[in-house]
């Protein structure tokens, strides 16, 4: 009864084994070209040599990539300290003169730290103010309801 061993089960092994042949051999073949694309440029066919030169270009890359974020960090702190937001806006302040002819000028910094020029026209006389910003709002006095648009303008 177990002497003799169904051809089925003889067939399905031989199959079996030369399925198991073909992925090895094709597994070992892409791995041999792999390793020849990887030596073929070099005169030295040795893997070692090869792989300690890619890796120290690596260690040179990731040097220069760290110092270059590090300026890149430097930079952008330094650029929240110039002036990024510029706001304008005319209004009429007084019914009795013509047209818009007084302004409000807000220069600010990247964290909203600046100064807001307002210029009131009457008939007789113009005048200037200048008023410190901290953090969008006034320092220590006061915005009017022009400045405040002003500086919502600049944010945007």
């Amino acid at each position: 009864m177990f002497n003799q061993i169904d051809p089925r089960i003889i067939a399905g092994a031989g199959g079996f084994l030369f399925a198991w042949l073909f992925i090895l051999t094709f597994l070992l073949v892409k791995a041999v070209s792999h390793y020849r694309r990887l030596v073929g440029k070099t005169k030295k066919k040795d893997l070692k040599n090869i792989l300690d030169k890619i890796l120290a270009k690596i260690e040179k890359q990731d040097k220069k990539s760290g110092k270059l974020e590090e300026r890149c960090d430097q930079l952008e702190k330094l650029g929240l300290k110039h002036l990024q937001k510029v706001g304008f806006l005319r209004f009429n302040p007084f019914s009795d003169t013509g047209g818009d002819q007084s302004f409000v000028l807000s220069f600010l910094d990247g964290k909203d730290n600046g100064i807001i020029l307002s210029s009131l026209h009457s008939r007789g006389t113009t005048r200037i103010y200048a008023k410190a910003v901290k953090k969008g709002k006034g320092d220590k006095i006061e915005l009017s309801k022009e400045e405040k648009e002003v500086i919502k303008k600049a944010k945007k």
